[in-house]
């Protein structure tokens, strides 16, 4: 696709666009030392790389990726062709790991403390179930081990420890440590939720956060960059959540592959800092690598409100030098035109996040899917939805309905993202506007958005509910694969609470009172910071912070656990071939199945109650693929033994065959279909098979974070050349790699060919392609990228 050169408005168009912002308490000022990024630093290696390439008008991506860069002249060695190709040596400045993911990885390199500042955070095992003090208390004694081993290897080297309770990662690293300008990693797909306030934050895997905390350097292929191009201004009832939503519905699930979505234009400059923090919270839904924003004056003021004066004191002074906003004439690899006037709210789903409908148009969807009008619960808040304005404008809509005498028909639960946004909304008669109408404040976790939602009225009924989360795929929520969830936004799934239809449109309609009389919504409006500052709330949840390392700690696990398990070295797939040797090829690996259609995360390991084993290979891979659908019969969670023994049955579950291959000591194949690993950064979706001895993966295509997870743990994943070519490997079948050998030992242009053998003798040769760089082929050889990493430090 052509490159596209758009001119930014200049900088007096850009102060007249500014939003009219309220002036707002600041209280406080933190501890600044370990968030405020380098600027001086990056600016000095930024014009070197100006040098390097030609002076050419860089974007706002491309300016922060590469004044990251561990060695500019060696990935910029392309010169002007970087984007989509060069693979970039990155060197991130923090990292943000959620409840057990990268920890017992980070053991293993054996290394005395983290060489960037780190973060711990407790929010996927906080059941939701009674309300927020009691569901908490009891996570607190049932996952008791988990949150001491947590605690103690934060205390070990040197990590913040951010207790149960205080709140949902993304929100609490844009209230605590996200800056302009800053490269961060987190373990988890919906990291870019940073990017709100203008800098990249990348959601990976663990063992892409080992790198990190190794001090070794992350690994990324440049992305390409789309121009998301604002203008106008949002009304009525439009918020920033219908322009991602909307957004989603252009570019699909896969629109985003490789790419950063960088906005720009007067449109981004009537945005609040949390309302761009949606936006790019759900980029991850269209595979996005981040998204970004030039620095405003929104994220100006929201800097300041949550104590972090000295961060934007330093962000004013990077911006004046042109750093934290694109180049003139800097050009996109795609440029989107978006009105934000024109937009109106828009409803998503179900089971995927991008089938966008506008509302006006929805009622009629309903009807012609034949689609009970019936809602069965709303929800709201969540990492993707509980700022200040989001809780304020909801607020506005709960003291609509009271003083018209209406409570919400439905279950209404609310989330809030973090002990700031709780303790602040309580005090501020928030709180107490929403349980006047009936709703249920649930703790400061992520709850039913991940699936920690006990639910047992609605089980196995077909049923539909409205959320403000960013992710509604089948069976996520509440493990019911009838429940139909539709995403949008706080005030659009809040008003309709007082319907408990679907085909309500609070625009256009009116709710009948007790009285009789018609009552209709007036469109809320929002404060984004509140005039009297935020208070912390609970300060016993927080990490004191900047903590040095306590070395003769020790990390609590107990060796009969259920739920922690040390972590063991996967074997390299060439222990028993010599150096020498001339061919590396692999062993002939079976293929346990194919796989149908649709195939997240979600479905290769499964959330809810599994997430109690997170910490715990040997129980979670237990879940291996139990959603997924056999393409041979379209069976849920069946596979067949072609080699079964006279005991054993022909097909069984999928984790049941894939231990009887490890018994076996058969290394085996998965074939794919499209977007392989879509969804959540779950990187027990890529431990899983390579623990029961899966190889090679051969799909149609794959999404980022899980083809990089793959890469991680030794996987080969490998892309069809002639995606036709999916339907003629099946079960039982037996493959080998041809051309591997050539691959491992830098030939140019070598192309890995799979043998296949039927099962009735018949063999043929397929062509692949492949996205491994020459580090991630170490990685493959040495059997895990932790294996290399450990290698290099000894």
């Amino acid at each position: 696709m052509s490159l596209v050169a758009l001119r930014r408005p200049s900088l007096v168009a850009r102060r007249s666009l500014r939003r009219s912002l309220a002036t707002h308490a600041q209280t406080y000022e933190k501890d600044c030392s370990s968030i405020t990024p380098p600027y001086a630093q990056l600016i000095e290696k930024l014009e070197r790389i100006r040098e390097l390439l030609n002076n050419r008008p860089l974007t706002l991506a491309e300016k922060i990726l590469y004044s990251h860069l561990k060695d500019p002249e060696k990935s910029l060695a392309n010169g002007g062709k970087i984007r989509g190709e060069s693979y970039l040596q990155l060197m991130p400045e923090r990292v943000a790991m959620q409840d057990a993911s990268a920890q017992l990885q980070f053991m293993s390199a054996d290394l005395p403390r983290c060489a960037v500042p780190t973060s711990i955070h407790c929010d996927h095992l906080i059941q939701a179930s009674e309300g927020a003090d009691a569901d908490l208390q009891k996570s607190i004694v049932s996952n008791k081990e988990v949150f001491d081993f947590l605690e103690s290897a934060a205390r070990k080297y040197g990590i913040e420890f951010w207790k149960p309770g205080s709140g949902i990662i993304h929100q609490i690293v844009l209230e605590n440590y996200a800056a302009p300008g800053m490269l961060m990693l987190g373990t988890d797909s919906h990291t870019p939720n940073a990017g709100g306030l203008g800098m990249l934050a990348i959601g990976v895997g663990g063992a892409d956060a080992v790198d990190a905390m190794t001090g070794t350097p992350w690994e990324l292929k440049a992305p390409q960059v789309v121009g998301v191009h604002l203008t106008g201004q949002l009304n009525g009832w439009a918020t920033p959540k219908d322009l991602i939503l909307h957004l989603a519905g252009k570019l699909t699930v896969r629109g985003g592959t490789g790419r950063v979505l960088e906005y720009f234009g007067p449109g981004v400059f009537n945005q609040s800092c949390t309302g761009l923090a949606t936006v790019a919270n759900m980029g991850a839904e269209v595979g996005a690598t981040t998204s970004t924003f030039p620095y405003t004056p929104s994220m100006r003021a929201y800097l300041m409100a949550t104590g972090r004066a000295p961060v934007a004191r330093a962000a004013d002074n990077a911006a004046s030098k042109g750093f934290l906003s694109a180049d003139e004439k800097a050009e996109y690899d795609e440029v989107i035109e978006i009105n934000l006037s024109d937009l109106e709210p828009t409803i998503n789903g179900p089971f995927t996040p991008d089938l966008a409908t506008p509302l006006s148009k929805f009622g009629a969807f309903v009807e012609e899917k034949q689609w009970s009008d019936e809602l069965s619960a709303a929800l709201i808040g969540s990492c993707t939805n509980s700022s200040y304005e989001d809780m304020t404008r909801v607020a506005e809509i709960a003291q609509q309905a009271k003083e018209a005498g209406l409570t919400a028909k439905v279950p209404f639960l609310c989330t809030p993202g973090s002990e700031q946004i709780r303790a602040t909304m309580e005090r501020d008669g928030v709180t107490s506007s929403l349980q006047d109408v009936g709703a249920t404040v649930l703790a400061n976790a992520c709850g039913p958005c991940i699936g920690q939602w006990k639910r047992d009225d609605m089980k196995g009924k077909p049923n539909a509910i409205l959320t403000s989360f960013n992710r509604n795929f089948r069976s996520r929520n509440d493990g019911n694969a009838s429940t139909m969830n539709f995403l949008a936004s706080p005030t659009i799934v809040t008003a309709m609470a007082f319907a408990g239809k679907l085909s309500f449109n609070p625009i256009s309609d009116s709710l009948k009172l007790p009285s009789g009389k018609e009552f209709k919504f007036s469109p809320p409006k929002g404060q984004d910071l509140p005039a009297q500052g935020f208070t912390p709330g609970n300060a016993s949840f927080y990490p004191s912070p900047n903590p040095e390392p306590q070395s003769d700690t020790e990390v609590m696990i107990d060796p009969e656990s259920q739920r922690l398990e040390l972590l063991k070295p996967f074997p390299s797939h060439f222990d028993q071939i010599s150096a020498k040797d001339s061919e590396l090829e692999l062993p002939p690996l079976k293929v346990l199945m194919r796989v149908r259609g649709k195939c997240t995360t979600d479905h290769i390991s499964a959330a809810g109650p599994w997430l109690k084993y997170k910490g715990h290979l040997t129980n979670i891979s237990e879940n291996l693929l139990i959603t997924a659908v056999n393409d041979e019969g379209g069976d849920v969670n069946v596979a067949f033994d072609h080699g079964h023994t006279s005991s054993q049955t022909p097909s069984d579950t999928i984790p049941t065959i894939a231990k009887r291959f490890k018994s076996r000591d058969q290394p085996w194949a998965l074939i794919a279909d499209d977007n392989y690993g879509e969804g959540s950064a779950r990187e027990h979706a890529a431990l899983q098979p390579r623990f029961y001895g899966c190889t090679v993966i051969v799909a149609r295509s794959f999404a980022r974070i899980h083809e990089t997870n793959l890469k991680k743990q030794g996987v080969l994943p490998l892309w069809f050349a002639d995606k036709a070519d999916y339907a003629r490997i099946g079960s039982g079948d037996m493959i080998q790699t041809v051309g591997l050998t050539d691959l491992i030992r830098g030939k140019q242009d070598a192309v890995v060919r799979l043998q296949v053998t039927k099962s009735d003798g018949e063999t043929y040769e397929i062509p692949t392609q492949h996205t491994m760089s020459v580090d991630q082929l170490n990685w493959f050889c040495a059997g895990s990228a932790i294996n290399y990493i450990r290698s290099q430090l000894s």
